[in-house]
Order: structure tokens, then sequence, then C-alpha cells
């Protein structure tokens, strides 16, 4: 029985633990879940709550590894990828608030009902009904089913960042909507009841499913390849196709000097999940350079289905929600831009071009996307978004 009067001692007089060697390997998989594909521990990762282990020697650079990796995972130094690192700080001194945009103007433009037409408000509606609960599905997606797979602290610290920035990305969403008065409940259950944006959120629901499953371990060629499969699900076609259709539409409404608020939000946005989407891709990549046994034909040919599936529903996303002929912009010009997009995708994880000579019909967009740019500093926040401790006045 524990001794209530005395914990500290009571901690102390307990037996120690069987703690595991260096040499020893744990089975952390309950017998009666081990398939016959996944009966080699061996070659298990470690998850950062195993036994202290007492006297062991220090972490060298050579035990790490960013999957499968039996090395202490609680010790962030000696740096292996100082990619994941530099991403890391980057997020960090790139942090915002949603309160930091004023939405006054904007309240303004949504009540006017002659400031805006039925179509550019559904579109600002139907936009942030997809993209309040994407970046929900996203964060879980991190916390729920990517975090423990990634055996590599300095990816875990930039993972943690991510996460974070979601939370933000969903808060500002939120301060849009409730600045705006819109209906909260028509918003936020969109995803379950406008086809356009529940198809997508059907879609990326398997792949968090698959890596969140509790009997899942990687640590065989198969595991291995759903892992990394899931990883291109979502950070190529998720965060690196999904999300560029409604944050083209709402950025090109802050070009005509409607909804500038809500505008600058998105862009703050847009920066941040192509900083997610670049640590995705580095992470991809860095498990292909690992792992070349995984990159095999069979597997890039279902990769390059995969990526062309969610090319189909962004295209159908951008015919759902713009019909018609608005803001300058058409459904046929934003298949290209879908098309041109994923050419790019295709090329960062080493796949060849699916979709030949598809341009850009919105060059406009990588200016935004350009972090050096900057607007007038008095007449807002710098988009190099900047924490005061990193702003340089050179």
């Amino acid at each position: 029985m524990y001794n209530w009067d005395d914990p500290i001692n009571e901690a102390l007089n307990k037996p120690e633990p069987v703690v595991p060697t260096a040499t020893e390997k744990v089975d952390i998989t309950p017998s009666d879940q081990i398939s016959a594909e996944s009966t080699d521990v061996l070659d298990q990762g470690y998850t950062g709550m195993e036994n202290l282990e007492k006297g062991a020697g220090r972490i060298q650079v050579d035990d790490k590894a960013i999957i499968n990796c039996r090395a202490d995972l609680n010790q962030l130094i000696p740096f292996k990828y100082d990619w994941a690192w530099q991403k890391y700080l980057d997020g960090s001194a790139n942090h915002w608030m949603p309160e930091e945009i004023p939405m006054h103007d904007d309240i303004k433009v949504w009540n006017d009902p002659k400031a805006l037409t039925e179509d550019e408000r559904k579109i600002v509606e139907v936009n942030l009904g997809f993209f309040s609960t994407a970046d929900s599905l996203v964060a879980n997606n991190l916390v729920l089913a990517v975090y423990k797979h990634i055996t590599n602290p300095e990816c875990r610290q930039y993972l943690l960042r991510q996460a974070f920035e979601e939370a933000i990305h969903t808060h500002a969403y939120t301060y849009c909507v409730q600045s705006l008065g819109l209906d909260e409940g028509k918003i936020f259950n969109m995803y379950r009841e406008i086809p356009a944006v529940a198809t997508k959120a059907e879609w990326a629901l398997p792949f968090t499913q698959s890596l969140g499953d509790p009997t899942f371990r990687t640590g065989t060629k198969e595991n291995n390849q759903r892992l990394l499969r899931d990883l291109i699900a979502f950070y190529v076609v998720f965060e690196g196709i999904f999300f560029y259709v409604g944050f083209t539409q709402i950025l090109s409404m802050g070009r005509r000097n409607l909804l500038t608020g809500v505008a600058q939000q998105f862009q703050y946005i847009l920066r941040d999940e192509s900083m997610h989407m670049n640590f995705g891709i580095d992470v991809i990549n860095q498990i292909k350079a690992e792992n070349p046994e995984l990159w095999s034909e069979q597997f890039q040919s279902e990769m390059i289905d995969l990526i062309k599936k969610g090319v189909d529903l962004e295209t159908r996303y951008a015919y759902d929600t713009m019909p018609k002929p608005i803001l300058g912009m058409n459904s046929k010009l934003f298949e290209e831009y879908i098309k041109f997009i994923a050419n790019r995708r295709f090329i960062q994880i080493g796949l060849p071009e699916q979709y030949p000579g598809a341009t850009n019909p919105f060059e406009w967009m990588s200016e935004i996307m350009d972090l050096k740019k900057e607007k007038n500093f008095f007449e807002t926040r710098v988009t190099e978004y900047k924490t005061g401790g990193q702003l340089k006045f050179d």
C-alpha cells in the first residue's frame, strides 16, 4: 500500500526497475498485437518513454535516425539534422497572433450590403468553413499520429512548433468568423454539410487513422512505407495542394482592398504552411535517403496516383466554390494553377512531373509568398513578421 504520509521515502525505497542495457532490445508491442509481418522488433524505434538507462554512454550524431532510432530521444544535442533545428528557429522568429491584425475595415465591408457580391460572400464563408477545421485535422495528425513515429528530437522540436502554429491558425479563423459576425455553427460544421468541404476532409482522415492505430509500429519495410505514404498525403497533398485554391481566392480579395484583415491573416498562415510543407518534404526525402529500399518503382507509382487524386479533389473544390468567374479568376485558371503546383510537389520529392507545360496563371501569389517583401512599416506590420528580438533595422 502506498505511504501517503511519506511519499518521498516511499519512492526512494521502491525496488529498482529492470532497465534494458544499450545492447538489449525491448519489445514494446503486446504479444497479442504482433503480426507475422512485424515480429522483428529489433528494427522498431524508441518513443522517448523508455526507462532511464543509468550510466549509458553519451549520444553520438551517428546514433540518430529520423525513423526507427534506438538512441535516447530526450537528448536534443548533438544535432544531426541542422535543417530541422533551423526551421524551428525560423518558425519561432515568425511568431504572430491573430489579434495583432486590425479587423475594423473588414467589419465595415462585410456589413455593407453593396461592398461584396453574394458569390464573394460565399467564397469567404466556404473557405473559412474548410480552413477552420482543416488545421484541426492537421494538428490531430501531428499530435496523435506523426509525432510518435518520428524518432529524432530536433525534428520533434519542429513538430511541436508546427502543432502550436496550427492552433494559432484555428484561432485566426475563429477570430475572422467572430469579427465578421458569421454564423459560427454554420461555418464550423461545413465540413460535415458542404460536399466541397467534406470531400477533402474525408480523403485525409484515413491517413491520420492509419498512423494513429495503437497497434501500428514502424520497423518493417511495409510499415515504413505506410508511414512515408501518410507523410506524403499530409505534407505534399493536404498542406501542399489542398490549401492553394482557398488561399488564392481570399488573397485575391485583399489585392482588391476587400477584407484586408482577413487576407493578411491568410497571408501569414500561408507562409507558416509553406514552411510546414517544406519541413515535411525534407523529412520525406531524409527517410528516403536513409531507407532507399522504401522508394521502389511500385511505391513511386502509388505515390504519383495518390498526389494526382489530390489534384482531382482540389480541382473539384475550385469548380464547386467558383462556378462562374469572379475576382478576375475562373475555375479553368485554377485547374491550371493546381497542376502547376502539383508539378512542383512531384519534383520536390523526386518524382517526374505529371502535367507537362502547366503554367502559373497567378504569378502574384509567388510575390505574396516572398518572405523578404515588406509593406510600409507604419501602414501595417511588416509581412516578414519576425518577433521584436529578431527584427533587424539595417
